[in-house]
């Protein structure tokens, strides 16, 4: 009976065992997929740096002013010494210290504020998926990091593809950065930032300034043409055209006298009779 009970044991251990490996798979790629959109952000070469397990979180660490080194350091020594009693409960909480304190900076690089960071302690997943697919730009010119003056704890590893982080490498005023940097595609600067002081490389020699040339004389304007001469003769004007005579007027003809004549009045004595 004991036997079977085991058995039944086991299977059920087995099955939880399964779930837990099933669901940390969906996470693990689900959170590798999110930090790949932040890497892309922050112009890191190679998408495949977000899904190597330990160098992802080495890479986020660079991007957040923290040394890798301690990242790998607190990841180590939070798997082999966990499991000493009561000091192993806090060595075990440093690699979630040194993601906080990565995350702080890379989330100040993507315009988030610092009580962000509550967010990543808690749901470091929805954390990443928010910095991920969020509008957001990414930003290094900051203020650099509490710790950039600390030898052991800020970044100064160079590595190929990982774009050095400006901030992380500038406690002092007139920090220049290396040769070749360039900032990440839609990088915006900040306002009010000021670029700093340009200081020449040692042993820098500026080129003599060229032998000054007196300018030369300016080409003589071509001598205008003379005016054309007036014609001896101005054209004669035509005369004015004569005005249409008047006709002549024609008088109305003279009456006409009867061609026949009325006849004498009779004389005297050959009057009638009564």
């Amino acid at each position: 009976m004991s036997s079977y009970s085991d058995t039944g044991y086991f299977a059920l251990l087995a099955i939880f065992g399964f779930f837990v490996f099933v669901v940390a798979v969906v996470f693990y790629v689900i959170g590798s997929w999110f930090l790949m959109k932040v890497f892309d952000k922050a112009g890191v070469q190679g998408r495949w740096r977000a899904w190597v397990p330990v160098y992802n979180l080495l890479v986020f660490a660079k991007l957040g002013d923290l040394s890798p080194w301690v990242m790998l350091i607190a990841i180590g020594a939070g798997a082999l010494l966990s499991q000493i009693p009561v000091l192993g409960v806090v060595i075990g909480l440093l690699p979630l210290v040194a993601g906080a304190l990565a995350a702080w900076r890379v989330g100040l690089k993507l315009q988030k504020d610092t009580p962000w960071v509550i967010l990543y302690v808690l749901l470091s997943l929805v954390w990443l998926g928010i910095n991920a697919f969020d509008k957001s730009r990414w930003n290094p010119a900051i203020a650099p990091a509490p710790w950039a003056g600390n030898g052991f704890f800020a970044d100064r590893t160079v590595w190929q593809g990982i774009p050095v982080q400006p901030s992380a490498a500038a406690p002092a005023a007139g920090y220049q950065p290396p040769a070749g940097y360039q900032p990440p595609a839609g990088y915006q600067p900040p306002a009010g930032a000021q670029p700093p002081a340009y200081q020449p490389p040692a042993g820098y020699q500026p080129p003599a300034p060229p032998a000054y040339q007196p300018p030369a004389a300016p080409a003589q304007p071509p001598a205008a043409p003379p005016p054309a001469a007036a014609p001896a003769e101005s054209p004669v004007a035509p005369p004015p055209a004569a005005a249409p005579a008047e006709p002549p007027a024609t008088e109305p003809p003279a009456p006409q006298s009867p061609a026949t004549e009325p006849p004498a009045p009779p004389a005297e004595g050959d009057q009638p009779r009564a």
